[in-house]
Parts: structure tokens; sequence; C-alpha cells
């Protein structure tokens, strides 16, 4: 039996979205539930991998496509490129997940030089109408399926413009669209080498083709970079009978929101824009109305919708986006989806759907990520001096955004590069300027709305975003407002939520969230709907999650924050950061000791720091666990430079004079000195071959411990021991760690855990021996990443992962979210054989995957009992573990 690659929209529903794509699958099932769709058919996801793989439209396709074509002609009653009464297409992208203007559309499919005279006698006799249509269908084929400059396209619309004396599209008439169509052929066969094809069912494969193709060009392929789509889902393509909103006055069309995008209030939000068709309003190339104007300009229109727009929340129980056309008074639907929100909106509306009964808190936690909540933390503009705004636009996607005025994509791409914080500025955004968006701190433009393709592939990235701001005129390196010039390299501030443009840096202030997470609005946060909803999803996830939430903490200041942001304990504790500063002299005189006495003399100096240091650490954390790594540097860290001290040494014998000491300290450090310090003398080697750097930071760890304890406290100090790779390392430090424990706790009721930190892969790989010399694993996952991979973190991302990203070897750096195919075996193969050696093996992970939301998910699946991550990260591990769970 064949296999079926087209589906009639009756055909199918919103459960076929893998194969019929987010909109195919959408449209069938607004069709089901009796919505005016405009009749059509989509072809599916699976013939799309299926041509990308062999470079032609799969066996059985076209045959498809022709039953399906002759099925909508019937139910039209009209013929495709009949030149009496013709039958129009329009041939859509429709991914998986939504890709908003990443890939290719063309409209108006079966015009040709006779069909566009029956186009204008369908239309009553409209001329302008069908040379519109036509010029429309020259312009989009030509740049979507043949590569023709738009540039050229524009270019011939302002001549024509100017020619006439109008600024507005709307102002040509009928004998100039003729004209431009004319133009526009010439174009064609100026960049092609043949003529605009005249028979509609070419046509139409060619924009199948052009769809199909689509999927793998530069910008789609960076967007689902950008949002972590995988790259081997295709698109389906989906093929509707053309409604037309440019045919008067009494036609138009818009892009409605069941709630605001934005901020997630209920109401009646979007965009309308009379006399005009779909990429209008998305190009943001005409200011829009706002769709309240809709109730007075077609009142029966405007209920119709608004009935339709509380059907389709309902049936989906979510926020709907919604294409419609109105054609002549008569209302279509073009698409529905679950639409894209900002941070904001989406706790806001995950909590007034459980407020209305149409979720469940399951369901509300479910539709929130970390990467939303951390948005949410990010700083707001602190406008207590009040900055005198410089214009002001559609607040399209908040957030607080500051930098340099940049007007070109690549421009923002390449200061981006070396640190420059950017604000893009255009006119309006189309798909090609997506690497400029994604380098800029923020995008500004003057054109548009909150549906315009700047604002909704801003909010999908968490990009600040102000559209709209009609007062700006954009040039190619300036804009002016008012008497006011801006040219690149002058500093802007952009607030996503008022829509406010401001010259110069505004400072900013902690967010409300943070400001919740730090006690500050817990008796007052029911007052914020935000907060309040933060609140309680939060909670929810609390009341979920197995996994506990540890951070990341090396000092007094940072544990008391992260247990105010919900830190179960601290998870990594790094000794060697206590080493810096004035302490790094005593850690020189100890590694380069040249005698017993001189390394007992620095312990004995580093002793009564390390104390205090635990002490400190201890107190804030009393009554959670608190895992000490012991010191983990690579050895030049905490070593005077070999190229410093030889320059020293040769300028002294160049005056005759005598380096003394200097000299003395060159020769220990050329003994010393590793060719590759990350793989040399580090952690448990340091531990074994200096005497009495282990024993003295164990002793530390215990005098503290029982300090607090006499206090009355309750320490729980855990004490690891790093870059393990056979488990006798870990049974000689444990052997000396216990007895001086047992010496120095006594009587005082402390538990000192002893354990390791996996992170070299052969003690992942000989979890089942180590763990019975270890009482908890804990998985420094950057350097098991580094180890497995045979990367240096700090060499390889900034010379080649760029390129590794961009050829698609990577979806996401390996150091970003935890390699689950390599890394994460390793990590199963420890938690695997560990446990199985020692039932009761507490297992933890405290590299920086530890605060990352697609790693949360592993480690939750693999077994862990807590990830640790830094204390900015806590609540958002608390929140992704809680969805783990569900």
């Amino acid at each position: 039996m064949a296999e079926t690659f087209v589906y009639d929209f009756a055909d199918g529903n919103r459960d076929l979205k893998d194969l019929l794509g987010g909109k195919g699958a959408n449209l069938a099932e607004m069709t089901n539930l009796g919505l005016p769709v405009p009749p059509g058919f989509t072809i599916t996801t699976t013939a799309c991998r299926r041509y990308l793989a062999d470079g032609h439209r799969p066996d059985g396709l076209d045959t498809q496509i022709a039953e399906h074509l002759a099925s909508l002609e019937a139910a039209m009653g009209r013929r495709l490129g009949d030149a009496t009464d013709p039958l129009l297409v329009s041939v859509r992208s429709g991914a998986v997940h939504s890709m908003p203007g990443m890939m290719e559309t063309v409209l108006n499919v079966g015009l040709n030089d006779d069909s566009v005279t029956g186009l204008s006698a369908q239309a009553g006799g409209n001329d302008r109408f069908a040379w519109d249509s036509y010029r429309r269908l020259i312009q989009m084929f030509g740049k979507t399926v043949c590569d023709v400059p738009g540039e050229d396209f524009e270019e011939a619309i302002a001549e024509a413009k100017r020619a006439k004396g109008v600024r507005d599209d709307l102002a040509l008439d009928a004998d100039d669209l003729r004209g431009l169509v004319t133009k526009f052929k010439k174009i064609f066969v100026k960049h092609t080498g043949h003529d605009f094809p005249q028979d509609p069912r070419e046509q139409l494969d060619l924009a199948i083709e052009a769809v199909f193709r689509s999927w793998n060009a530069e910008r789609a392929v960076l967007y689902r970079r950008q949002e972590r789509i995988p790259a081997d889902l295709g698109t389906a393509v989906n093929i509707c009978s053309m409604v037309f909103g440019n045919l008067g006055a009494d036609s138009g069309t818009g892009v409605a929101f069941t709630r605001d995008p934005a901020t997630g209030e209920p109401g009646v939000y979007g965009d309308y824009l009379a006399n005009a068709q779909g990429e209008d309003v998305v190009a943001g190339i005409r200011n829009t109305v706002p769709l309240q104007d809709l109730e007075q300009l077609d009142k029966k229109s405007f209920d119709e919708l608004m009935g339709i727009m509380s059907t389709l929340e309902e049936h989906y129980r979510d926020l709907c986006d919604i294409e419609f056309t109105i054609e002549r008074g008569k209302l279509w639907m073009l698409q529905t989806r679950v639409g894209k929100r900002t941070a904001a909106a989406a706790f806001r509306i995950a909590a007034g759907l459980v407020a209305e009964g149409r979720i469940d808190l399951d369901e509300a936690l479910r539709r929130v990520s970390g990467a939303q909540l951390a948005q949410l933390m990010f700083p707001r503009f602190d406008l207590s001096s009040e900055p005198t705004p410089l214009t002001r636009g559609v607040g399209a996607s908040p957030g607080a955004a500051v930098g340099q005025a940049v007007f070109d994509s690549r421009r923002a791409v390449e200061l981006a590069a070396d640190g420059v914080p950017v604000i893009l500025v255009r006119r309006e955004t189309n798909p090609d300027d997506l690497a400029g968006m994604i380098a800029a701190q923020g995008i500004l433009t003057s054109r548009g709305g909150k549906t315009s393709h700047a604002a909704v592939v801003a909010r999908g990235m968490g990009k600040t975003c102000v559209c709209g701001a009609d007062e700006l005129e954009v040039g190619r390196d300036a804009f002016t407002v008012g008497g006011t010039r801006i040219e690149e390299g002058q500093v802007v501030s952009i607030d996503g939520t008022t829509g406010r443009v401001y010259l110069g840096p505004v400072p900013v202030r902690p967010s409300e969230v943070v400001r919740y997470f730090e006690g500050e609005l817990a008796a007052e946060y029911s007052d914020d709907p935000l907060v309040a909803a933060v609140h309680l999803i939060m909670s929810h996830a609390d009341a979920q999650r197995r996994l506990r939430v540890r951070t990341n903490a090396d000092t007094g200041a940072d544990a008391a924050r992260a247990r105010r942001f919900g830190a179960e304990g601290i998870g990594l504790c790094r000794t060697e950061h206590m080493f810096l500063g004035d302490r790094r002299e005593l850690v020189e005189r100890l590694i380069l000791a040249a005698t017993d006495t001189e390394r007992a003399d620095a312990l004995a100096a580093l002793l009564p720091l390390q104390r205090a240091d635990f002490v400190e650490i201890l107190r804030e954390m009393d009554g959670l666990p608190v895992t000490v790594r012991l010191i983990d540097p690579p050895l030049h860290e905490f070593l005077p430079s070999l190229e410093d001290l030889a320059v020293q040494v040769a300028v002294a014998h160049e005056r005759g004079e005598d380096a003394g000491r200097t000299e003395e300290m060159l020769a220990a450090v050329r003994r010393m000195h590793e060719q590759n310090p990350m793989l040399g003398l580090r952690g448990v080697r340091l531990g074994l071959v200096i005497p009495g750097l282990f024993a003295m930071q164990v002793r530390a760890i215990a005098e503290a411990a029982a300090t607090l304890a006499r206090e009355g406290r309750d320490p729980r100090p855990e004490i690891m021991v790093p870059l393990v790779g056979a488990v006798q390392e870990l049974e000689t430090v444990r052997a000396e760690a216990e007895k001086i424990i047992a010496e120095v706790i006594g009587d005082a009721g402390v538990t000192v855990l002893i354990g390791t930190m996996i992170e070299v892969p052969r003690a992942a790989l000989t979890a089942g021996q180590i763990a019975e010399a270890a009482e908890f694993f804990s998985f420094g996952t950057n350097d098991l990443t580094q180890m497995a991979w045979g990367f240096s973190r700090d060499d390889v991302e900034g010379a080649f992962f760029w390129k590794y990203l961009e050829l698609g070897i990577f979806g996401i750096s390996p150091f970003e979210s935890l390699d689950r195919d390599g890394v994460g075996r390793l990590v199963r193969i420890a938690v695997q054989e560990g446990r199985a050696a020692r039932p009761d093996l507490k297992l933890g992970v405290c590299g920086e995957h530890g605060g990352d939301p697609e790693s949360v998910h592993f480690f939750h699946e693999a077994g862990l009992d807590y990830v640790s991550c830094s204390p900015f990260r806590v609540p958002v591990a608390r929140l992704e573990a809680g969805r783990a769970a569900l």
C-alpha cells in the first residue's frame, strides 16, 4: 500500500502534529471544530524529509497532490489557473515547532497572464486587486523559489511611488500595478534566465519544493540552534485556497491573541490592517490598528472573531495566537497555535488558568520553564531619577536592555563578538536579521506591533523588544526623533514592558521576582500578580520534586543568599578559592617549601584561616549538608609565572646583580612546571604528594564543626576528595582523615561523611570499587566533560565550537547542557555500579550542568539525589526538578 503523503484538512487533527506540522494539525483541528477555515490539504513532514534526503519529490507524492487538488477544485467550484474563474492557493510552511518567519510562504499561486483577468472579474471588476495579487505572486515566487534579490522588487515599487509622487502602496492604481508586473517579470528574467512560469501546476510544484528547501535555509538553521529544535524533523507544507484581505475597505487581515502575550492579562489583543494581506501585518511594513478598532470597522466580524477566540482558548486551554482574514465581510481563520509568550506571561497565564479551573497545578508547572524563570530574575530599569523618554513604542517583549545603537545585523554580530552590548535598531526586522537579533541585548523598530516579526521572534528568544516607535526616522547609520539624531555607537536604553526608549544608559534594579526569592516580598507577594504566580508554581514544584537542590558557594554571604533562594545545602565549596588574594603567598610557600619545617610553618599559618572560613559557611548552612571539596587547583594557578621569574632573573644577571631568592624560586617553578596542568599535579594527587595539605584542611573542617556543635548548632560537613581515579587514592586519604576526625570531633556528636568527585572517566568506570571507600559521589561534570571529549574548555570554546555549532556537530555546547550519550552514559554507569556496591550511596552533581534545565531532567532520570548550582540558579533548578518529576 502506498505511503500517505497528503491529508485533507478534514482528515487530520492536532494530535498529528509530528506528521502534519503545527500549522497543518491546527488547521485540521479548527476544521473539525466547524470553524470557518478555507479548504485545503497538508503535505507531511515525511515527504519533506524524503525530498531533502533524495533531492527529488518522493514517488507517489505528485499523484496524491493531483488527487487532493482535484477534490479542492470540486469543493470550491473553481480550477487552478482557470482563465475565467481561477482557484488560487497559498503554499505555506508548517514545522512541528513554531518557527515564525524562518521558512517560506508563497501566496496567490495559480495566477498567470490569463487568469489575472478572471481574478478581476471574480472580484467584481476590481482590476487593482487582481494586478496587486499578481505582482505579489511574482515578487514572492521570485524571491522564495528562484532566489531573485528582494531588493530589486522593492526598488521597483519605490520607483513607481516616486514617479507618481506618493508614499503609500495603496496609492498605486491598477495601471501602476500592471506596469509593476511588467517590471517584475523583467527582473525575474534578468536573474533566472527564463520567463516567469505560466503553468499553475508548475508554480505549485516549485513552491512546494522551495518550502521543503527552506527547512535548511541559513536563518531556519540558526533559529533551530537558538531554540534547540532538532534538525531532522522537516516541515510540512500547507496548500490552502486563497481568501483575500486586499479587496477593499470591507476586507482586511489581522493577528489576535486570546490573552496579552507580553503580560498574560486576559482581554482583546492583536493587530488589524484593512485592505491588506497577511504578510503586510507580520512584516510590519504598514502600521496596524489595535484589534479593538475592528469593532467599529466591522462589528459582525469582530463579534464572530471574539466567539471563535473564546472557543479556541477553551479548546486548547491556553493562550492562542490566531491569524485571520476578512474577505468582503466574511471571516476566515487561517491559523491558530498555542502562542509564544514572554516569561512573565507564561507564569501569569498558567496561574490564571488554574484559578479559572481550566488546568491543574501539574499542567501549570509543565507550561513554564527554568529558562523563563531565569528571565524573570533579570534586573529592571530603576526609574527613580525620572529619566525623560526619547520616544515610546509598543512594549513587545519585556526586559531592560542597554547598549550601543546598531543599524545593521552583521554589525551587531561583530560588535557583540567583541563584548560590546548593542541594541539593534531597524525600521522593521525580517528573518534575515535573526543573527543580529540573537547577538543584540534588545531590538527597537519604528514599524510593526506586538504581532510583527520582531515582536514574535523576540518573545520566543526572551529578548527585550520595543516595536512601532513611529516617531523614529531610521536610516542606514542613525535614527532621528524630533530634532535629536542618534548615531551608531551612542548608547540607548529600551524598556520592553512600557515601550519607552531612553537616550543614554538607565540604571537597573533587582526584579520583583528576585526580591520575592530574597524574602523582601514574602508578606506581600499576593499584591503582585506575577510574583503570586511564581509563588504558586514554585510551591507546587517544591512539593513534587524528588531531586534536592544545593548550591555551589565558597563564602558565608553566598551561602546565605543561596539559602534564601531555597538551597538545601552546599554541594560544592571550592576551598582553592579561599587561597586567593592575601593568602596566595602562604600557598606558594607551602608548594615551594624545601624543608619539613618550612612546610609545617605554612600549614600552621593556613589552619586558622581555613577554620574560620568553615565556621562561617557551616553556621550559615546550619542543619543542612555542606560538601567541602579539598583543594583542587591546577598547580600553575598558585605558582609565580615562569615567564615573569625568568625575565627577572635575566635582568638581574644582565645588571650583574645576585637574583637570590628569585633564582631559587625560578628553579623550583621550573622543576614543577607542567605542559598540561589540567591533567597534572592537582586534586588528590597534590594532597598525596604534599604532606600535611589535606590533613590541615580536614582538621580545619573538623574543628569548625566541633566548635559549632558545642554552641548548640547542627553542622553537617561532608569531605569530598577531588580527581580520584583509583580507589587506592581515596582509601589513603580517607584513612588519614578518619584519624583526624576522631581526634578532633570526640564526643561533639558530629557526623562527617567522606566521599569523592567523579570527574575522571576511569572513576565512573570503576565506580563499584570506589563506592566501597566513598559514602557519596558528586559528579564534577565540567572536568568529566573535558576528559570524556578530550577538550580543554578554556581553549576550545572560542577556538572552534562556533564551527561545530554551525556544522550541526553540536546542537549546543556540551559544557552548557550535558552530553547524554557520552558523558551521560558515564554518569549512568557510575550510578548503577556505585549503588550496587553501596545501596545507601548519596549521589549528586556539582558541575555547571547542575543548573541547566535540560541537564536537571537527565539527573532526575539517572537517579541522583541532588543537584548543586550557583546561588542565582537555585530557583531554576528547583522548578526544573519539579517539572522532571512530572
